[in-house]
């Protein structure tokens, strides 16, 4: 379901609602701009990637926005973007699905396009779809000292396997194609141009037309203590790149951003439970909306303070932030600098929080919240988007 609460500001929902549990901000004006962003300046085909925040809500505001294709890991999703958008064009890009998965994606959804990483995922494949409508990318195995995460270690074949693995799909009936996925967070636009590199060697020396290209997401966001380069680095690397890519007639490379679209549009307001000196207990935490925060990559959110419904300024002091379930490692993996006259009754938002929250969050120990609403204040924004502007 869609949501229909609206706010004209975070103030406003805090003197209205004075929420006990955590409520989640999404700001329509911020990712309008961010799905624009991509839109206008990625050289090529963008798939959202669902996984990221699959939101009813926010998939709906990129859709507005003109995002049409969409990166699917599982029949779910497909359905979550179907009931959004019907004419949507969904892309089920992982080799390992449940059992008839495939077969439905196709029968009710139209799909077209999936995706193996080895010879023997092709035969279960075909099983279930018709190939003869549909494309199937080989996914090859890469990875850059410049990515965060390696996301090559699970799926992907090694290089010299794809040519194989291209002619054995072109046998069975669909469109070969190719896709890889360098890592997440990636740092530095090197990790796409080398990865291209490779595939237009590998293009080079298979006998089938190569028409469509996925380089897979990874694309970055900054957070505080985290800094990026500007996604326009990145455009224009990969735009140059492309060039070398020797595809057929009417060929087009494809990226999945993920957290680049779907972090800067959405806030957490936590309120503190208890404060003992230089600790806060919030009523979320690390089994909730701050999952993300339990792996490698940045390890804090920009934040802003409320006190009944107002802004809460002044002499900042560090933090540590634990969350409201009984295990000890609810435990935020940074100290935040917040008002030191901060106390019990007090909120926090944490801004720049849409990408991997709201879909990883769990009802460890019966702490869950569904809550979520718009912020539509053109002249409001999650807390730090305009200094963390990647």
């Amino acid at each position: 379901m869609l949501s229909q609460e609206r706010y004209p500001g975070v103030a406003a929902l805090l003197a209205t609602l004075n929420p006990a549990d955590p409520v989640y901000c999404i700001y329509p004006h911020v990712y309008r701009e961010t799905a624009r962003q991509f839109l206008d300046g990625y050289p090529g085909r963008v798939l959202y990637a669902v996984k990221a925040n699959s939101e009813p809500a926010v998939l709906k505001l990129l859709v507005e926005e003109g995002l049409r294709h969409f990166d699917c890991a599982s029949l779910t999703e497909i359905e979550i973007v179907n009931s959004v958008y019907p004419d949507g064009t969904c892309y089920f890009m992982v080799p390992v699905r449940i059992r008839g998965e495939a077969e439905r994606a196709q029968k009710e959804f139209g799909t077209r396009h999936f995706l193996v990483d080895h010879l023997s995922g092709i035969a279960p494949l075909a099983k279930e779809i018709d190939m003869q409508k549909s494309v199937v990318f080989a996914r090859m195995a890469v990875f850059h000292d410049a990515a965060i995460w390696d996301l090559s270690s699970k799926f992907g074949a090694p290089p010299d396997e794809i040519p194989a693995i291209l002619d054995a799909i072109a046998d069975a009936g669909a469109e070969p194609a190719l896709a890889f996925n360098v890592g997440s967070s990636v740092t530095h636009p090197n990790a796409y141009i080398d990865s291209m590199k490779i595939a237009a060697d590998i293009i080079d020396k298979v006998d089938h037309d190569i028409r469509l290209v996925d380089i897979g997401g990874g694309y970055p966001r900054s957070y505080p203590g985290f800094r990026m380069p500007a996604l326009d680095d990145f455009f224009s690397g990969i735009r140059e790149a492309a060039k070398m890519l020797p595809l057929a007639e009417g060929g087009e490379i494809m990226g999945e951003p993920g957290r680049a679209l779907a972090c800067p549009g959405l806030s957490a307001v936590s309120e503190v439970l208890q404060r003992k000196d230089d600790k806060l207990y919030l009523n979320d935490g690390m089994h909730g909306i701050f999952w993300e925060l339990r792996f490698k990559g940045h390890d804090m959110f920009p934040s802003r303070c409320f006190r009944d419904g107002e802004p809460l300024d002044g002499a900042t002091m560090p933090f540590t932030l634990y969350g409201p379930t009984c295990d000890s490692d609810d435990k935020l993996p940074a100290a935040v600098e917040l008002p030191a006259n901060i106390r019990a009754g007090d909120h926090i938002e944490f801004g720049r929080l849409g990408a991997y929250s709201l879909s990883g969050r769990t009802d460890f120990n019966g702490r869950y919240s569904s809550h979520i609403v718009m912020i539509d204040g053109a002249d409001e924004y999650p807390p730090g988007h305009f200094e963390y502007k990647n």
